[in-house]
């Protein structure tokens, strides 16, 4: 149970840093943690751990919180600010991949220790890089406008938790569509990939229902920059 509970523990403390984020940068801080958090979400992902009886990579928690800050910054400044968010994310997403790759060409020194590694992070194939990237901006820019379609039917704060599990748990289904397949298919037989996108979403499931209680917590949180502009009014 070790890998469970600390799993757990680590989507506890991944939103906590969320709302931390927001409290003491605003809006910015949400555009930062959405960059950031595309990176070691496709970082993590390299490593597998098992998890629940499950045979799962990691990745999905700080991916999941990428999600939530998207919904937040969508509740709280609207779609349009949204949409920009995800732009941000895809393009940080698609230079790392690019540098990276560029940094790789280099010829490492006869006593160079970090380029095996550096190849198994960063040494994607080009098909998984391709799933990787598909998937954000498709299924990101999904969340935006289902959030947005739930919230115009949806409105009071009681459905908050609707509106941001809900349009999480179906961008995110499409997400996992979509990377497995680019990823996967062909590579694994079709009954491995079937598993492969159950257990992934699975777990990306999980977080988007885990998130909600956070996302009551940042409709409450005035930022201290948007506190400090009100009080000098």
């Amino acid at each position: 149970m070790f890998n469970e509970m600390l799993w757990i523990s680590f989507a506890i403390i991944n939103f906590i840093i969320v709302l931390f984020f927001f409290k003491r940068f605003g809006k910015t801080g949400l555009f930062v943690w959405i960059g950031f958090a595309t990176v070691a979400a496709n970082i993590e992902v390299a490593k597998t751990v098992e998890l629940f009886g499950l045979t799962s990579t990691l990745g999905n928690i700080m991916y999941g919180s990428v999600f939530f800050a998207t919904d937040v910054i969508n509740e709280k400044y609207g779609k349009e600010e949204a949409k920009k968010a995800v732009s941000l994310g895809f393009f940080i997403l698609i230079s790392l991949t690019a540098v990276m790759q560029g940094a790789l060409l280099f010829k490492p020194h006869p006593e160079d220790i970090a380029q095996p590694a550096l190849e198994t992070i960063f040494g994607f194939l080009p098909r998984v890089a391709l799933g990787s990237l598909l998937a954000y901006i498709i299924s990101q820019t999904l969340d935006v406008y289902v959030y947005s379609g739930i919230r115009r039917l949806f409105p009071s704060d009681r459905a908050l938790w609707f509106r941001n599990s809900g349009s999480t748990a179906v961008s995110q289904l499409l997400d996992t569509f979509i990377f497995t397949s680019v990823a996967f298919i062909g590579t694994y037989p079709l009954d491995v990939w079937v598993q492969i996108f159950i257990t992934t979403y699975a777990l990306k499931f999980v977080v988007a229902l885990f998130a909600a209680p956070y996302a009551y917590a940042a409709k409450r949180i005035t930022p201290l920059d948007e506190r400090s502009g009100n009080d000098a009014c």
